[in-house]
């Protein structure tokens, strides 16, 4: 079974580094890569890492600097294989991309000029994504806890259909530099560690993060926010299938 599951990861994880095998930023030591010998044990003895094949399926990069919550907003929709619109170089096939995700709904929330120049904030992740047949939780961490936030995410991790998206501050972890959007894959209660599946590939790889530092990223204030914190939101479709 074992041996299974640890052929699976690196089938999946050959999903995650397709395309790209730029040289990214060193991790610091608090931080450890999905790809190293510890992150791929922590894979193998996770206990809770349904959402992750689905989101190593359908993992992009981010297209631009400001794009990490399009790019994870559009992963958890396509893996949630919710219907998708037309795209007219893959007719007649559909699916979410970067460009299509973005509306005349979600341009009420959020233009697409903002977007470009700031990237979007915990609240708009979670009102962009109700433009959307999903249901969507959003949890800022000054109303939460490091407890709740394990039990809910780790909750969530376990179970088919059911993702997680955390807005946290990089610097707080020791990388560069500012508030950063990317989904959790998997949460591996041996080490309480998380694997936050960074949409910024060109960058960071995956990384397993302690529950205390991913809390302590994302208890932040967010100058774009109305000096809310930041914080993690929690999605599953409107009707489960």
């Amino acid at each position: 079974m074992w041996k299974s599951y640890f052929l699976g990861a690196a089938l999946a994880w050959g999903v995650l580094v397709a395309g790209a095998n730029g040289e990214t930023l060193k991790l610091p030591d608090n931080l450890v890569g999905f790809g190293s010998h510890d992150g791929e044990s922590y894979f193998a003895e996770s206990d809770a890492r349904e959402a992750y094949f689905p989101l190593a399926s359908n993992f992009l990069t981010q297209k631009t600097q400001a794009y990490c919550g399009v790019a994870s907003i559009v992963m958890v929709l396509n893996a949630l294989n919710l219907p998708a619109p037309s795209v007219p170089e893959y007719e007649p096939y559909r699916t979410f991309t970067q460009e299509n995700v973005l509306t005349p709904q979600t341009d009420a929330v959020l233009p697409r000029d903002v977007l470009a120049r700031q990237g979007m904030t915990l609240d708009q992740i979670g009102a962009i994504l109700l433009t959307q047949p999903v249901k969507v939780e959003v949890h800022h961490a000054a109303e939460s806890s490091a407890d709740e936030f394990r039990s809910l995410a780790r909750s969530y991790l376990g179970e088919p259909g059911h993702f997680v998206l955390i807005n946290y501050l990089r610097r707080t972890l020791g990388q560069e530099s500012g508030g950063h959007i990317s989904p959790l894959g998997a949460y591996d209660g041996k080490t309480d560690r998380f694997l936050i599946l960074d949409v910024a590939r060109y960058k960071y790889p995956p990384v397993w993060v302690k529950t205390s530092d991913i809390f302590e990223a994302m208890n932040t204030k967010d100058a774009d926010n109305a000096d809310k914190t930041r914080g993690f939101v929690l999605v599953t479709a409107a009707t489960l299938h």
